[in-house]
């Protein structure tokens, strides 16, 4: 099933496979975000982590999967959240 995108802030999408290659884990971004259940949903092979509000709190999030070994748009990808209220987006894992 897809997930729905937030138009209001940045969405970091993450395959569900690298994810937990490199160990990392729910509570590790909750302790660290304070995430709810809809700010870390899991759908297939995808993670979606956000909408993610804060204005450092992306780079620095990207920053820290690209020091335990993750590639951005091989094993993450983050959709801005700039687009109109009036276009609703979904992502869903390719292999899904």
């Amino acid at each position: 099933m897809p997930i729905t995108i937030s138009h209001t802030a940045p969405t970091l999408l993450i395959t569900k496979s690298a994810f937990e290659r490199v160990g990392l884990t729910r509570a590790s971004f909750d302790e660290a975000l304070n995430l709810t259940d809809d700010e870390f949903r899991v759908e297939g092979g995808l993670i979606a982590i956000g909408p993610l509000v804060g204005e450092d709190t992306l780079t620095d999030l990207i920053a820290q999967l690209e020091e335990h070994g993750l590639v951005y748009y091989d094993d993450f990808f983050e959709l801005s959240g700039n687009w109109p209220a009036w276009l609703r987006l979904f992502a869903m894992d390719a292999g899904s």
